[in-house]
């Protein structure tokens, strides 16, 4: 039976590429090691699969019985159906470390880098290995997914050379192709309100408290606000099947490096503390905030823990 190697629910482009790249490298090993997927691709990770000509993991909704390896994710919030009854073997991440408990030792490799992919990359040196071309096209598009086309403040030195030692391998020309790959991404006329929450949607559990945090990327932010109204609709809905105590649905503009967030439930007051931003009619202004993970996730959890 084979090991599962998989990334988060409602899968981006880093948790895609890299469950690929991971089972790509595990296989190159000689251990027999499978890619899939817990949920529906956004169309930017659409965009670089075709681009390279790879198929998508198969979608999988339970993991119980299985061995897994997680990558690009560790909370329990984010994670399978089942994981409590899996053998977790590995764990390659970096984001932070919270509410993630297994029954026995397993390989943990963890760096504060922008992208899954950049560690990957030098699991692959050092086993002397190097992905196939289309491999390294996917790793590269996770590091400009997760970096921005390396604009973001999550990205480092080890991102920007992993993406230019991709690119050579993949052999595209990096900033075109990373530019076309992000607009790809920005394509959200055709999606629900449901689709567009779901796209890139995390559950964080802080002190006890559930909170949602969904984000989009975007050219044009006003195209997504005109929704609002059906949006928070929706966002209601989620936040009461989840039992969440309040949801932010940020809105990214890839052109200016700003955000906005449609905020519901009963966080203004952390919100504002968080930011230092007013939350007026239900929106809250984000100067230069990109990144979930460093931007928005961290100041939110000292905001509510003090």
């Amino acid at each position: 039976m084979s090991i599962l190697v998989f990334g988060h629910k409602n899968p981006d482009t880093d948790t895609i590429c890299s469950a690929i790249a991971y089972a790509e490298l595990k296989n190159k090993l000689g251990k027999d090691v499978k890619p899939v997927r817990l949920g529906e691709i956004n169309e930017e990770t659409k965009y670089v699969l075709d681009y390279f000509k790879v198929e998508k993991p198969e979608l999988v909704e339970n993991v119980a019985g299985k061995e897994i390896i997680l990558v690009d994710h560790n909370e329990r919030t984010q994670t399978a159906d089942g994981f409590e009854e899996a053998k977790v073997l590995e764990l390659i991440d970096h984001h932070r470390i919270s509410n993630f408990n297994v029954d026995e030792p397993l390989m943990v490799r963890m760096a504060p880098v922008g992208c899954t992919a950049t560690i990957i990359l030098g699991m692959y040196k050092e086993n002397e290995l190097v992905p196939s071309k289309e491999v390294a096209g996917l790793m590269l598009s996770a590091i400009i997914s997760d970096t921005l086309l390396f604009k973001s403040p999550t990205c480092t030195v080890c991102d920007v050379k992993a993406g230019k030692e991709l690119a050579e391998i993949a052999g595209v020309n990096l900033e075109e192709y990373g530019l076309e790959m992000l607009k790809a991404g920005t394509a959200l006329g055709n999606k629900s309100e449901a689709e567009l929450i779901n796209m890139d949607m995390k559950v964080f559990e802080i002190d006890g408290k559930k909170i949602g945090v969904a984000q989009v990327n975007t050219v044009n932010e006003e195209e997504v606000l005109k929704r609002e109204a059906k949006l928070v609709e929706e966002i209601k809905k989620i936040s009461s099947e989840k039992g969440l105590e309040f949801f932010m649905f940020v809105i990214t503009n890839i052109l200016t490096n700003d955000s906005v967030a449609i905020v519901t439930g009963n966080g203004n007051d952390y919100i504002e503390k968080a930011f230092n931003s007013k939350v007026e009619n239900g929106l809250v202004t984000l100067k230069g905030v990109v990144s979930r993970k460093k931007q928005i996730i961290p100041p939110l959890t000292k905001a509510i823990q003090s």
